[in-house]
């Protein structure tokens, strides 16, 4: 009896250390705020991001082809989310001529996966039939190729869009409000070119906690920080970066966090990100709901639903409140 119980005591402290020490591994980093999670059980290997050998398999839109905007809207999505492709076609991705400037609208994504692979393909060529909006690149969409999938839609962007100004990158989640971003890139102190901006995240530690979802090995980046990059959730750009990116690219070990990736990019050409002129502008966390005030003033924020992010569209179409 005595032995049972100095068995069960012994277990019982055993699993209260393990658990410490796994609270002490996860304390180790204290990264700055990421809108995914930041643990992972399993790590895994070290990915290799971008080895540079996709092609285009779907790309017959007439978007910089036939056409030349001013702006072009990238939405990464992954390739079943027709229904947030369809409510951005009928919001923001609908607004074509914004303070007299052409603007477009295009949804880059990889192959889909799972058993029923075929069936979704065929599906978004039946969708793009009708859209002609979708660029399709043959990596395997998923979130660990997010770097993939920002490389690829540079390619596309520096072979088909040398004539257009500016691109902003926009997740599928987001809420564009298309006539500030245009008012934003007009306005004469705005660079025309090496210019990318957004919510310019500084000083970011590089995380060595291997249980982290952002992991980042010592033989990949040494340095104690990130150099400065916009959050991946929405950045602008100037359509002279693409090609001098892609450039630089083949210098720089590829990482799978997109956003950092190109943010080294960057340093290594010299060229640092501008932050907002303001604060408003770029919300990442934001408090909802927001206020007619606060719809006036944002360039992109993030929602939580497609009714809520059409709610919002609906709302910052109207005229401006006062604030």
């Amino acid at each position: 009896m005595e032995n049972g119980r100095r068995l069960l005591k012994l277990i019982f402290i055993c699993i209260m250390g393990a658990a410490i020490l796994l609270i002490y591994l996860n304390s180790l980093d204290t990264p700055g705020y990421r809108r995914a999670s930041s643990s992972s059980a399993d790590p895994g290997p070290y990915h290799v991001a971008y080895p540079r050998n996709y092609k285009f398999i779907m790309e017959d839109t007439p978007t910089c082809n036939s056409t030349t905007p001013f702006l072009v809207l990238m939405v990464p999505v992954a390739p079943s989310d027709v229904a947030a492709r369809d409510a951005i076609r009928k919001t923001w991705g609908n607004e074509k001529l914004v303070l007299g400037q052409l603007v477009e609208t295009l949804f880059i994504l990889g192959l889909p996966g799972g058993a029923d692979a075929e069936q979704q393909q065929e599906k978004l060529k039946q969708e793009n039939l009708q859209h002609h909006d979708l660029i399709q690149s043959n990596f395997q969409d998923s979130y660990r190729n997010l770097t993939i999938k920002t490389m690829m839609m540079l390619e596309w962007l520096a072979a088909h869009c040398v004539q257009t100004s500016y691109v902003i990158k926009i997740d599928s989640d987001m809420l564009l409000h298309v006539q500030n971003l245009v008012k934003l890139l007009l306005d004469p102190s705005t660079a025309k070119q090496n210019y990318m901006t957004g919510l310019v995240w500084w000083h970011s530690p590089v995380l060595r906690n291997p249980f982290n979802k952002f992991y980042m090995p010592r033989d990949v980046i040494a340095e104690a920080e990130y150099p400065p990059y916009p959050l991946g959730m929405s950045y602008v750009m100037s359509l002279d970066l693409p090609g001098k990116i892609l450039g630089v690219s083949p210098q720089i070990k590829p990482v799978y966090i997109e956003d950092v990736y190109l943010g080294l990019c960057l340093t290594h050409l010299g060229i640092s990100p501008t932050d907002p002129l303001e604060n408003t502008m770029f919300i990442v966390d934001p408090r909802h709901p927001l206020s007619d005030c606060s719809l006036t003033k944002v360039i992109a924020v993030t929602t939580t639903s497609i009714p809520q992010m059409t709610g919002y569209w609906e709302r910052s179409r109207q005229p401006e409140a006062k604030c």
